[in-house]
């Protein structure tokens, strides 16, 4: 197995802290909501930090960033949504999600590294890859945690459809993603991008 470099480290931590500020950016901007539908969506940028994770570190280092940001947030660092801490939120209606961010960063990373080159096309593809497990993971444990310690009795169509605004606003996100890497791909050496090969 490749060793961490002193570099995977430090953008692995840089990551946990961007998780952390995407997490709870509309604690300090409350005015950053997006209308929808006739809500406010909070923006989040959790997806969009775990899928650039992915898309910049690779599908290991990546994963263990998502990974560490859980275990600061278990710990008691408060860094999930809303400035909340504690094992206590992974077991809430919306711990999928948090969870769902290290398959988030895996398999974008995933996609990523199996390209040669940087481009449109697969940045897209790794980023609605990594839509597809945030969305996938997240609403059927909400489902399933809803149906069975909370005893709402919801069904899994009901439980996808309060989640549309939410799509809608990441799957924008995700669009900004790709832009940034094809952006930052153009500006930095490729050894720091997941495409790059050993």
């Amino acid at each position: 197995m490749k060793k961490l470099r002193t570099v995977d480290l430090t953008f692995g931590a840089v990551f946990v802290c961007l998780m952390a500020i995407g997490a709870n950016i509309t604690v300090w901007f409350p005015m950053l909501a997006v209308p929808i539908g006739g809500a406010a969506v909070p923006l989040s940028l959790q997806t969009f930090f775990a899928t650039i994770a992915g898309l910049m570190l690779g599908k290991r280092i990546g994963a263990i960033s998502m990974i560490t940001y859980i275990l600061v947030g278990m710990a008691g660092v408060p860094v999930f949504a809303q400035m909340k801490a504690g094992p206590m939120q992974l077991i809430s209606p919306t711990g999928g999600f948090i969870i769902s961010f290290i398959f988030v960063a895996f398999f974008a990373g995933l996609v990523a590294e199996r390209s040669n080159k940087p481009s449109v096309p697969m940045y897209g593809l790794a980023s609605i890859v990594g839509l597809m497990f945030n969305y996938g993971i997240g609403v059927t444990y909400m489902y399933v945690a809803m149906n069975t310690w909370l005893e709402l009795n919801i069904s899994y169509g009901v439980a996808w459809v309060s989640m549309i605004p939410f799509l809608i606003k990441d799957t924008g996100l995700a669009f900004l993603a790709v832009l940034f890497m094809v952006s930052l791909a153009k500006r930095v050496p490729s050894r720091w991008l997941s495409t790059a090969k050993a």
